[in-house]
């Protein structure tokens, strides 16, 4: 369900930047309800808004690091 709302903001990330450089935003139903200066006012606004699992809480900036992690452990080999 959540991938079209990564998928929005991949395919959107350039005009989304141009808007919201820097801000929380939350992506539900593959547009941007809102944004937020912080984490913390974005994750208390979407939970107290939408239902948990319909939405995410996407930090908006240029580059592939925004979407992407990497998750490195000594322990696990991928």
């Amino acid at each position: 369900m959540l991938e079209k709302e990564l998928q929005y903001y991949i395919d959107n990330q350039e005009q989304l930047v141009n808007l919201y450089n820097g801000k929380h935003l939350i992506i539900k139903d593959e547009q941007v309800q809102g944004a937020y200066d912080t984490f913390e006012k974005a994750y208390a606004t979407g939970f107290g808004e939408y239902e948990p699992g319909t939405f995410i809480i996407q930090h908006c900036f240029p580059g592939k690091a925004s979407y992407s992690a990497a998750i490195w452990s000594p322990r696990v080999l991928f």
